[in-house]
């Protein structure tokens, strides 16, 4: 049996991680999951890492496919992933129902935390076209993780921005922060996940059955209970 390495970006960890330890006990292969910022995923992937499979933005995954790191034919699309924002717990939630009120709520915020990904640049441009990037609204953190252990260790009024399931699986996990809920419809930014055997692997065969387990019906609930759509 083979001992399949996976690399995947933040938002699919759970979701990924479970079908992993699913598909261990039904075709007896290993498999090591490791999680990083897509950034640093695709910059792994591109210099030849040896990974078995990659799940990864669809963006890196066109870099992949073009620059000859992927077996083409293996990829498929994991789903998609919607971006939201987080509080401190036991501060009150604003309201994020409509772009008036994602604004009231940004100038009423003493800042606004992104990461250094794509879905901070999002979050950056999105408040400098709004006009609400006034000095000192922006603060920024390496990832996630750290987004929301900043906002959960100050005192100050802060939005956490990052994917609805990094945030969700961060509340899970008792970080101090609580979800004020999804940016609204006309603000939204949806990332898609695809996943692919990679040109490095020693194990294509077993790989490829992972990729093919991960777009079974079973493998799409599993993902969309993660927040991963």
């Amino acid at each position: 049996m083979a001992q399949l390495k996976v690399l995947g970006a933040g938002p699919v960890k759970r979701g990924i991680t479970q079908l992993a330890a699913q598909f261990e006990k039904s075709s007896g292969h290993r498999i090591a999951v490791e999680f990083a910022g897509a950034p640093s995923v695709r910059d792994r992937v591109l210099a030849g890492e040896a990974v078995d499979v990659a799940v990864v933005p669809q963006s890196a995954m066109e870099d992949f496919v073009a620059q000859g790191k992927v077996v083409t034919a293996s990829r498929m699309t994991v789903g998609c992933s919607r971006m939201g924002l987080a509080i401190r717990k036991g501060n009150a939630a604003p309201d994020l129902g409509s772009v008036d009120a994602f604004k009231t709520a940004v100038a009423a915020a003493d800042g606004v935390v992104v990461n250094v990904a794509s879905s901070g640049n999002y979050i950056v441009k999105l408040l400098e076209k709004l006009g609400l990037a006034t000095p000192g609204k922006i603060v920024t953190q390496a990832d996630t993780v750290k987004i929301m252990d900043h906002v959960a260790a100050s005192p100050a009024k802060l939005l956490g921005a990052g994917q609805l399931p990094e945030i969700r699986e961060l509340v899970d996990k008792g970080v101090a922060i609580a979800l004020a809920g999804p940016l609204p419809a006309e603000l939204q930014s949806i990332t898609g996940y695809d996943a692919a055997v990679t040109a490095a692997s020693g194990n294509a065969e077993a790989a490829a059955a992972f990729t093919a387990f991960l777009s079974t019906a079973e493998a799409r609930a599993a993902m969309a209970a993660t927040g991963i759509d």
